[in-house]
């Protein structure tokens, strides 16, 4: 596919959340998701992890739990709309591309991505982790999600909904997946669960070196 320039990328994906918010906010999270929140929240009491940052937050679903649970929640969307959304419910959020995040090096002691890195292309993902890994500590964990299928493809896609431009996706394999994970710390947990049409939810816990 002839892929966009990445400021193009990002600009749709903003319009598009920013259009869908709503919608979203009002969305539940699907079971298994929940699940894996829960046992998460588990390791980070265990490891006595009292921080996390979660690399888009969207309208602050999880990020409502995890201040719930008692954790110094911060939070940061692509989309300005969910940013004020999640800080209307007292989330702490800004606004910043998981490329360039404005916080100093080992400043949180876990982190949390839930399809978010969808929207990264291939050739960035390996930045993309840089720049999360960067901004943990040490031994810190990464909670990441996404939505793969047995063949892999980036594209543009335009689901109808009418909330604005096509977004970018790029869907990934899972020894593709991993092998990129595995560059940049320990693959600690792994597995997938079934979704929609020809595409599983890809789960992982990567530890920081």
């Amino acid at each position: 596919m002839h892929r966009l320039p990445r400021e193009q990328r990002e600009a749709d994906l903003i319009a598009y959340y920013d259009n869908e918010i709503r919608q979203r906010a009002a969305r539940e999270l699907s079971p298994p998701r929940v699940l894996r929140r829960a046992e998460y929240l588990d390791l980070l009491r265990r490891d006595s992890i009292a921080d996390l940052l979660e690399i888009g937050c969207g309208p602050g679903r999880d990020g409502i739990a995890f201040a719930d649970a008692g954790l110094v929640y911060t939070g940061v969307d692509l989309a300005p709309q969910s940013v004020a959304t999640a800080r209307s419910l007292g989330l702490e959020a800004c606004q910043a591309s998981v490329l360039q995040l404005p916080f100093e090096d080992a400043s949180f002691g876990a982190g949390w991505t839930m399809s978010t890195l969808l929207h990264i292309a291939d050739t960035d993902l390996d930045a993309a982790l840089a720049e999360i890994l960067r901004v943990l500590r040490p031994g810190a964990p990464l909670a990441i999600g996404l939505w793969g299928d047995q063949h892999g493809s980036e594209q543009q896609w335009d689901n109808g909904s009418g909330h604005g431009p096509a977004r970018f996706f790029s869907i990934r394999t899972d020894d593709t997946l991993k092998a990129v994970l595995e560059r940049h710390g320990t693959l600690e947990q792994w597995l997938t669960w079934p979704g929609a049409d020809s595409w599983h939810y890809q789960w992982a816990v990567l530890r920081r070196g």
